[in-house]
């Protein structure tokens, strides 16, 4: 199995490269991982929101492949740390080749990407910019591993 991890538009804070990269060569260890970034569209300043997100919901929808779409969203499901490597280690023993996980542009995702997605994952009720979702999920990520694992990463 693959998982990908799909950003929209490159991470600009100088702290949070270094650390999200950190998460994924950690979790890298335990099964194939790969960063897509998705560019900015061309003048996307210039766009209303509704052009923004549709253009990058076509980009999004060329980069995911075949294989799982999942989608982090506000509106997705829940779910504790403990609750969410059950559910990354049911995924891993799925029939599909590829699992990949997107975080939308500043302003969420299109309807054709929402009708393409498998599922929904929410990281909290609260609203995170998308370049720190990027981090909370590449760390979430690499804790599930170690939850499936066995390992004291994560002490609950």
């Amino acid at each position: 199995m693959k998982i990908a991890l799909l950003f929209t538009g490159k991470t600009e804070k100088g702290y949070l490269p270094a650390a999200i990269a950190a998460y994924v060569e950690r979790a890298a260890r335990y099964a194939a991982v790969e960063v897509k970034v998705i560019p900015e569209p061309k003048n996307a300043g210039s766009m209303s929101e509704r052009e923004q997100k549709k253009r990058e919901g076509e980009l999004i929808l060329s980069a995911a492949g075949e294989g799982e779409l999942l989608l982090l969203d506000e509106r997705g499901k829940e779910f504790s740390s403990e609750e969410f490597a059950a559910f990354l280690s049911k995924k891993l023993q799925g029939s599909a080749k590829l699992l990949t996980f997107a975080s939308g542009g500043p302003y969420g995702f299109s309807d054709d990407v929402y009708r393409r997605a498998d599922e929904k994952i929410a990281l909290s009720r609260m609203t995170f910019s998308h370049q720190m979702v990027r981090l909370f999920f590449a760390e979430q990520l690499y804790r599930a591993f170690t939850i499936i694992k066995g390992e004291p990463y994560h002490h609950r």
